[in-house]
């Protein structure tokens, strides 16, 4: 069966462009116009990929992803207006999977739609060995997916959740932020390693007791980080 991307902008030319250019590449497509129409297609297509514009009507595309994360790992893709940073890094913060700023070409979407459908079915993902990974107070539930810290369960978006993994199955041992970009977000990801370090942050607000002398998430100067228990 064909994937089946939902088109999320109130831009009827580029929807129509975007829709008629992944129909020749074989996709099935599902388009929406605003944003409270874009949850309801997500929950009657169930798409395999989603195209979400930040700039919409009834909800902002960050809404639309916050309210998807709550329950889908759905893959998405941002379209935001030519540099806005700040926008890229929220998108990624509520777990956008990549952002493309327009204006764009329609080679470039397309080929970032295939390394992001391609990266979410690689091992990146899979289910782990163990089913669960602990240090000091700390929990992780691999197989459903959740955190908790001294009994609390903490909210991590999806790349948090794969960053901590990755940290704690490697304890101990000193992690490159080229390794973890590669590693969490796929070989393909265009981004650089500030995302790293964005996703390391927000890590810290939320698992450590003083973020900014933190006990878990260490920084390796000039190489990357390493968590120790």
């Amino acid at each position: 069966m064909a994937e089946k991307i939902l088109i999320v902008d109130d831009e009827k030319p580029i929807v129509d462009s975007i829709k008629y250019t992944l129909y020749k590449e074989g996709y099935d497509v599902v388009v929406s116009y605003d944003g409270e129409d874009a949850l309801e297609k997500v929950k009657k297509e169930n798409p395999d990929l989603i195209i979400l514009d930040i700039m919409l009507p009834k909800l902002s595309g960050l809404e639309v992803c916050r309210i998807i994360r709550r329950t889908s790992n759905v893959p998405i893709i941002m379209l935001t207006a030519k540099g806005e940073d700040m926008d890229k890094v929220i998108g990624l913060e509520l777990g956008a999977d990549d952002y493309v700023p327009k204006p764009f070409s329609m080679r470039e979407l397309v080929a970032r739609i295939k390394a992001v459908l391609r990266r979410t079915k690689l091992p990146v993902n899979m289910v782990k060995t163990k089913e669960r990974l602990e240090f000091d107070d700390v929990v992780i539930d691999i197989k459903g997916r959740t955190v908790t810290k001294r009994g609390v369960q903490i909210d991590l978006s999806p790349k948090e959740f794969d960053l901590l993994v990755t940290l704690a199955e490697n304890e101990g041992r000193v992690m490159s932020r080229e390794y973890l970009l590669s590693h969490v977000w796929g070989e393909d990801f265009y981004g650089d390693d500030r995302t790293v370090d964005v996703h390391i942050r927000w890590l810290r607000e939320k698992l450590e007791d003083d973020p900014s002398n933190p006990k878990y998430i260490q920084t390796v100067r000039g190489i990357g980080y390493i968590l120790r228990s």
